[in-house]
């Protein structure tokens, strides 16, 4: 019987310790997202924001977006992960890897919203993020690379976040007032950053090993058509022009039609000369004027001046150069005929071109493929976190559907299989990439 007692706890041990190491290993290729948390944050973070009316209003540096970035980097620490907050109010999560040598691999995208805006842009991305930090710390699963969460302030505004570890944030932003109400300084400092330090977060070219973003496609294409997942080719660049039409005001009622100095009648031809321009052209390229002002703005007064608003977008920083200039002639004919005068200033605010990296691209195909999910290559005519990440990193983007292509709307939409199927390629990526 004393034998007996010695030998039971030995052989419960033992059985311990053989169904701990026969465990089969898990297959990292058969992980999967969980589909219902993600949903289930999604609609968690929505409630941050909201004004008495139920509508969206998390614009960067509101009551809104600290409490939304609160919420989530508590969600962040419950995943396991290292949070802090950089001097440009970034919001970084780390989890280590097994080789301390290896650069990080990054990955995230953006809370902050537009003005009533959805709540899908940049959100997806974000929650997906943890959830793959989640599903990985769930599993056990320790990848080589150490991995960073991201979570990007201001990227509705300024692309504040990303602009500043790329470096290429201009110190004189700080002084503009947000849609929040504060000036940039006093909003970077509301969210837990600090505005007089923020060259201190720039990273270096090559100190990240990549820089990945889930997002919605902000677009109709891949529901059209469709197609579960984009694989992104690059962001376009952008550049804004704003063009000032002069000619001359006179009554509308004794001055002959052949007499006329029409200011607005030459900027009319104007903008048709620009979807001439844009749409002569084989590619994606896009043209708009968005914004119009005719001066005096009367019924009886021909118009004497008007100002336009000219945005040319297209993923070839040179494009857009060649068709601004085939604009800038046709707008001299015009000038010339209707006996007034065009004038161009460029805004300088426009945003250069990033082409995602093509192995990466192999990536997220290789995972879509394997997934079983279809695919599409296409470009991505917003602009992103992304965009100033390819400076330092080399980037990928993956795009899920937008229903009805609606985004920086209250009605904007994604399903929950879409958002989870976005976030398992995601995630396969990550773990490939994690294998170089």
């Amino acid at each position: 019987m004393h034998y007996l007692k010695k030998l039971i706890p030995v052989c419960i041990t033992t059985i311990l310790s053989f169904s701990v190491f026969s465990q089969t290993p898990i297959n990292v290729k058969e992980l999967k997202v969980n589909q219902e948390r993600i949903e289930k944050r999604i609609f968690e973070l929505a409630k941050f924001g909201k004004d008495t009316n139920g509508k969206g209003y998390r614009v960067a540096y509101s009551k809104g977006d600290v409490e939304g970035r609160t919420w989530f980097i508590e969600q962040m620490k419950k995943a396991g992960l290292d949070v802090t907050i950089d001097f440009a109010g970034n919001i970084i999560g780390k989890r280590k890897g097994k080789d301390i040598t290896l650069k990080p691999i990054a990955f995230g995208s953006h809370i902050d919203m537009v003005p009533d805006g959805g709540n899908y842009d940049g959100c997806v991305g974000s929650v997906s993020g943890l959830e793959i930090m989640e599903i990985l710390q769930e599993n056990n699963i320790v990848t080589n690379h150490p991995l960073e969460l991201i979570i990007f302030s201001d990227e509705e505004g300024s692309l504040l976040g990303s602009k500043a570890l790329a470096g290429d944030f201009n110190q004189e932003r700080l002084k503009m007032l947000s849609q929040s109400g504060l000036t940039i300084r006093e909003g970077i400092n509301a969210i837990g950053g600090n505005a007089d330090s923020i060259p201190g977060v720039i990273r270096k070219k090559g100190d990240l090993s990549a820089f990945l973003e889930l997002h919605i496609e902000q677009g109709g294409i891949l529901e059209k058509e469709n197609i579960q997942i984009g694989v992104v080719e690059g962001i376009v660049g952008i550049e804004d022009w704003e063009v000032t039409i002069e000619g001359f005001a006179n009554h509308a009622g004794t001055t002959p039609m052949n007499l006329r100095n029409d200011a607005l009648l030459s900027a009319a031809k104007l903008i048709i000369a620009v979807n001439e321009v844009i749409t002569s052209h084989e590619g994606r390229q896009v043209g708009t004027v968005g914004k119009i002002s005719a001066q005096p703005g009367a019924y009886n007064v021909v118009p004497g001046k008007v100002v336009l608003g000219l945005e040319i977008r297209d993923l070839s920083y040179d494009k857009i150069w060649e068709l601004f200039r085939e604009i800038e002639k046709k707008a001299a004919d015009i000038a010339k005929s209707g006996g007034t005068k065009i004038t161009f200033k460029n805004q300088l605010l426009g945003a250069t071109p990033a082409l995602t990296d093509t192995s990466i691209q192999d990536k997220i195909v290789q995972a879509a493929k394997a997934l079983g999910f279809t695919y599409k290559h296409m470009q991505s005519g917003a602009g992103h976190d992304s965009q100033d990440m390819a400076f330092i990193a080399p980037i990928g983007m993956i795009f899920v559907p937008s229903i009805g292509g609606i985004s920086h709307s209250p009605k904007e939409f994604t399903t929950a299989v879409d958002m989870a199927n976005g976030a398992n390629v995601l995630l396969q990526t990550v773990l490939a990439l994690d294998k170089e």
